[in-house]
């Protein structure tokens, strides 16, 4: 079965067309990066907006490629949950749109779940089960043991920034770029990460959960105290504490992910791990990563980089294990959302 996938959860915008849940037959994302770069960050009425503006040239320019007409297509799949409430009903909006003209069933899929089905996406390995998920991006920190698709258990999950939000809000502290996880992994390669002794919120011996609030307002503290040694005419950080900032702040993040995945697989007895989202695309997690696997000896499940951040594809791939869920018409659409229910 051939599906459609939809995604607008937040500031991307994407469709693509997957065949029986894993064999890719085109994408077509579109970024929305240099509108909110200017903000530091997403603005959700922008996101909405750009969303209308650019998702029906996308799926025309999809079509176009693929050389396919609707009667081609047995399902559309559509993020319903979680994200930005605005781009949801906007994704939504087209789906359903589409499902009527073209007589075609359609279902809401877990932003979430899709992330965890990316690690699911490539022939031949496949993550056993019970499976450990870190699910880490932009909104997003979560632990998730993994039973099947369709079956979990929420683990542990932030009490207040996520991780990537935290690396969006250091590098605005810092004058560098938005989006913030590139950019400071970029600098990170050349700092030093033991020049700052920035803290790690673990919380008590057994939590699972996260919290980088606390991180992020040391970093602050750091640079405000550099500038209040300095004079008044010349506010500017000098290059090498800001990757050395950078580094230190990067490391913080990826020793408390470590220590909780270690923790998480200790308590499930997992036999495989996951991590996925945005900021699975960062060099030194994806290296710590590697190395709890070897040290564990879990076989260790890391989507490709175009499936880490958001897509339609993780969406229309999921979207075809679902597809008894499959109606009409979707009403629902929120903007919190739990993965377990």
């Amino acid at each position: 079965m051939l599906v459609l996938g939809i995604e607008t959860s937040c500031d991307e915008t994407s469709v693509a067309l997957v065949e029986d849940g894993c064999r890719v037959l085109g994408v077509r994302t579109f970024s929305q990066v240099k509108s909110h770069e200017k903000y530091g960050g997403v603005v959700p009425e922008i996101a909405s907006r750009i969303h209308v503006n650019v998702l029906h040239y996308l799926l025309e320019d999809l079509f176009q490629e693929i050389k396919i007409k609707p009667d081609d297509i047995g399902l559309l799949a559509v993020a319903n949950r979680p994200g930005l409430i605005g781009s949801l009903l906007v994704g939504i909006s087209f789906a359903n749109g589409l499902a009527f003209c073209w007589n075609k069933p359609v279902v809401g899929i877990h932003h979430l779940e899709a992330h965890i089905y990316g690690a699911f996406m490539e022939e031949g390995k496949q993550p056993q089960y019970p499976s450990v998920a870190l699910i880490v991006s932009g909104g997003h920190t979560q632990l998730v043991q993994v039973d099947a698709l369709g079956e979990y258990t929420l683990l542990g999950n932030t009490l207040d920034d996520a991780a990537g939000e935290a690396f969006d809000k250091v590098a605005k502290i810092l004058g560098l770029s938005y989006p913030g996880g590139p950019v400071i992994d970029k600098y990170s390669q050349v700092g030093d990460p033991g020049a700052w002794s920035f803290p790690r919120a673990l919380l008590e011996d057994s939590s699972l959960a996260f919290s980088f609030s606390g991180l992020k307002t040391a970093v602050l503290y750091a640079v405000k105290g550099y500038g209040r040694k300095i004079s008044q005419t010349s506010s500017t950080i000098p290059e090498r504490m800001v990757k050395d900032i950078a580094a230190s702040f990067q490391r913080a993040v990826v020793d408390v992910l470590v220590i909780k995945m270690e923790r998480a697989l200790e308590k499930t007895r997992a036999r495989s791990m996951i991590v996925c989202g945005g900021v699975a695309a960062n060099s030194e997690l994806k290296s710590a990563m590697h190395a709890v696997s070897n040290r564990k000896n879990v076989p260790l499940f890391l989507p490709p980089l175009f499936l880490c951040t958001d897509n339609a594809l993780m969406v229309a791939g999921l979207g075809w294990h679902k597809r008894h869920q499959a109606t009409s018409f979707i009403l629902e659409t929120y903007s919190n959302s739990p993965i377990n229910k």
